[in-house]
């Protein structure tokens, strides 16, 4: 094994691993937006996956989007997918959907703060 390929993190044969072999999640289909969070913090963590109570550790302080806890676990979308999707059907975690911008900002408003930060 190369040097470049063990930062990169593990292989292919460790991501079949933490995935019990499965390339689809069971159900719900989590984008990088999807925001994630704990819904019981009191369930039982035993048969839990170590990187699935990482997931659980990641959010317990607040909700995370899909992006950030793979960029903390570092492991692909498709992966993360059947992790998140094994932990909600268990009853750990919900989903609080995408988060859009309601609105264009105001252009005025980013002059004014552009003036501003010019001034510093």
């Amino acid at each position: 094994m190369t040097a470049s390929r063990r930062v990169r993190g593990p292989g292919l044969v460790g991501l079949h691993v933490v995935t019990g072999g499965r390339s689809e999640p069971s159900r719900n289909h989590f984008d990088f937006v999807t925001t994630v969070r704990i819904s019981s913090p009191g369930l039982e963590r035993t048969g839990l996956s170590p990187e699935q109570r990482r997931v659980l550790e990641l959010c317990q302080p607040g909700a995370l989007t899909v992006a950030e806890i793979g960029a903390y676990l570092v492991l692909p979308l498709s992966v993360l997918r059947v992790l998140l999707a094994d932990l909600m059907v268990r009853g750990h975690i919900t989903t609080n959907g995408k988060f859009y911008a309601v609105q264009a900002a105001d252009r005025e408003v980013l002059e004014a703060v552009l003036e501003g930060l010019r001034k510093l």
